[in-house]
């Protein structure tokens, strides 16, 4: 019953967890989008202190957009801030963390063949990789202010690459994954909550008193806007990476994840110039080709290049693979699992008849043959042989016992 409610809890806060980030990465999509398309205003409208419009056509109708360079003769009633997507999507994750991966961490974020961790071990040391990452952030965001930002990135990729590599040390796959991404949510609403509005308020506070406002708060919430600009692509691939075991299953997960944040983040970037109207498709296309470059050089072994299991009788072959997924599969994909996590079938995926399993036969390739990814963090056990065997089957047609 406590599973289930679990399950319950995750379904609603995965839910909730989308949408906010929807709300928040669209919202800021847009106000780049927004800001790189205004235009200058007529005349008459700079002499009212606007800086740039945009018009706009939906389906609600004709809009019109205004920028002031400071602020309009008088401040408006009702101000409309964007924090709450930032802070929703934020705690959300970090309830979701917790429902998975800290009250599962025997199932998701411990491997016993990474590191003999207890659980209270590891909930500790996730919590830290998240907020120790963040104090290291704006050490260094604080420490190199007003120099050259490309020094800055070059540090923070090569810390953020440490980091990866040590979480893969420490934690399943899959949980090192979702830390670096926890850690990368926590930087950019850290962002928001910590410089970004408070910039805002100094802003208002400044133009209510009218004084000049200290160009340090806007330098350091445009570099911290910036950061949370590149890294919107990056942590949306995060989010569903859980689902791709060929990255996170990896020997070498950590480059892995370091390259794909490389490389959307550099997708992010063709975006940002397209809506300065700088179009370089070739930032684009570099980008299209070094994913293609990782996905060639990350390519599992395939079952045909395994070597020959001993026994090759079709009939003996498909009786050993019924009883390997009795054994090694069953408790988490049957109509009744008897699993002390999964209450009802795992991904909705049933293997209680041979037919079934013929079913899914490329699935099975795919996760327990070539990423290795399945059983669920091996719980039962399946040895190296087993998943030749399961290969072999598959490779030669999956047949039916007689």
């Amino acid at each position: 019953m406590e599973n289930y409610i679990v399950e319950w809890l995750s379904l609603i806060f995965r839910w909730l967890h989308v949408i906010t980030g929807i709300a928040w990465i669209g919202a800021s999509f847009y106000f780049i989008w927004l800001d790189n398309q205004l235009e200058t205003p007529p005349e008459w409208k700079r002499t009212e202190g606007i800086k740039g419009e945009l018009w706009a056509i939906h389906g609600g109708g004709i809009y019109e957009v205004s920028k002031y360079a400071i602020a309009p003769a008088k401040m408006p009633e009702t101000l409309h801030w964007f924090k709450w997507e930032a802070y929703t999507t934020w705690l959300t994750g970090m309830v979701l963390l917790t429902l998975i991966y800290y009250f599962g961490a025997e199932a998701y974020l411990i491997d016993p063949d990474i590191a003999s961790l207890e659980k209270s071990q590891a909930i500790i040391l996730g919590l830290s990789s998240i907020f120790g990452s963040y104090i290291i952030y704006e050490f260094l965001c604080r420490g190199l202010a007003g120099k050259d930002s490309r020094y800055l990135a070059i540090i923070l990729i090569m810390i953020g690459a440490v980091i990866a590599f040590t979480l893969t040390q420490l934690f399943s796959g899959r949980g090192a994954y979702i830390h670096f991404g926890a850690i990368i949510g926590t930087l950019m609403v850290g962002n928001v909550f910590r410089v970004i509005m408070p910039s805002q308020r100094a802003l208002l506070n400044a133009i209510e008193k009218q004084e000049t406002l200290d160009p340090e708060w806007g330098q350091r919430a445009k570099l911290h806007s910036t950061h949370n600009t590149y890294l919107t692509l990056p942590i949306i691939f995060i989010m569903i990476s859980t689902h791709y075991p060929m990255t996170y299953s990896h020997s070498y997960n950590w480059m892995i994840l370091i390259a794909i944040i490389a490389i959307t983040a550099s997708a992010r970037h063709f975006f940002v110039l397209r809506h300065k109207r700088i179009f370089k498709p070739i930032i684009l296309l570099g980008a299209l080709s070094c994913t293609l470059i990782l996905a060639i050089l990350i390519n599992p072994i395939s079952s045909s290049r395994m070597v020959d299991v001993p026994t090759t009788d079709p009939n003996t072959l498909a009786l050993n693979v019924r009883d390997i997924v009795e054994r090694r599969c069953s408790s988490c994909h049957s109509s009744n699992p008897t699993d002390d996590v999964f209450t009802v079938a795992a991904a909705g995926l049933k293997l209680d008849t041979m037919t079934e399993v013929r079913q899914w036969a490329s699935r099975i390739k795919v996760r327990t043959v070539d990423s290795k990814d399945m059983p669920f963090m091996n719980k039962t056990g399946m040895l190296p042989e087993e998943r030749e065997t399961l290969g072999q089957w598959i490779l030669v047609g999956a047949p039916l016992p007689n």
